[in-house]
């Protein structure tokens, strides 16, 4: 039940935040112009992709240059069609309008889409300066930001910084843990060759949300151990085959595995 609580509050948070961002209160909005951009940026996100949101939002930008949402919303087609270079230029007048509302969501992408990861860490710690208790969330919830940021220092070579990061997070007093932490920490722990610690966090992840990757890992630390590891290999594959791998609809997770690394084993 306190498994199911904890996901089922992530999921919620989520649908709160992407609302929030979505949709706005025009009347809290100043100017009759930027209110007008408000209106239009509201109309528009709506119908994100589309010939006539994407004008919108362009005419929403000529009423009011400072309302930071319709560079965001703007971008977000070419993001997901793989144009990073028109996306970045769009989030780049975003952040520099609102960066409070921008650098988290900026750096989360930087990561995730564009594996920029000294650009993610540069974007996450100007963020604290705004939110020096809580950076937040990625926006499709499966991470803390401070977790993609260890990520990032991972990626980067610097394992142990990763590490000390996600060992903190968890520790911290009320802290909701995301759908993928502890497998992310035992990788970091096994890619450092401290296969005690990799194994305590696979099995912490196995009894809160357990998937192929995570089984797989646990094989592999039975194999390096001279341990029987062919039937944790065949639950990997099995669990691989069922479709309980760790999934992201646009892009591939950090420490993702496929099928024909479990094979290879």
């Amino acid at each position: 039940m306190e498994k199911f609580q904890r996901y089922y509050l992530s999921f919620l948070l989520l649908i709160v935040y992407t609302n929030t961002i979505a949709q706005v209160n025009c009347n809290a909005v100043e100017g009759e112009n930027c209110k007008k951009a408000c209106e239009l940026y509201n109309w528009a996100s709506d119908r994100q992709g589309s010939r006539e949101s994407q004008e919108a939002f362009d005419k929403a930008i000529g009423f009011c240059p400072d309302f930071s949402n319709n560079y965001m919303e703007k971008a977000v087609p070419y993001l997901k069609n793989g144009d990073f270079v028109t996306w970045k230029i769009l989030i780049d007048k975003a952040v520099a309008a609102d960066p409070k509302m921008h650098l988290g969501y900026r750096g989360w992408c930087k990561f995730q889409f564009l594996r920029d990861y000294k650009g993610a860490i540069q974007d996450l710690e100007a963020l604290k300066k705004y939110y020096p208790d809580d950076l937040g969330r990625s926006l499709n919830g499966d991470y803390h930001l401070d977790i993609v940021k260890a990520m990032s220092y991972s990626a980067l070579g610097q394992k142990e910084k990763a590490a000390a990061i996600i060992e903190k997070l968890l520790a911290s007093k009320g802290y909701f843990k995301g759908l993928y932490d502890h497998y992310q920490l035992g990788v970091t722990y096994f890619e450092l060759g401290r296969y005690d610690k990799a194994l305590e966090n696979f099995e912490k992840q196995s009894k809160e949300n357990n998937f192929a990757e995570n089984i797989y890992f646990k094989s592999k630390v039975s194999k390096i151990r001279n341990k029987d590891y062919l039937d944790l290999k065949k639950l990997a594959l099995m669990t691989y085959d069922e479709g309980k791998t760790m999934k992201d609809v646009y892009t591939h997770h950090f420490n993702k595995v496929y099928r024909k690394q479990i094979e290879e084993l």
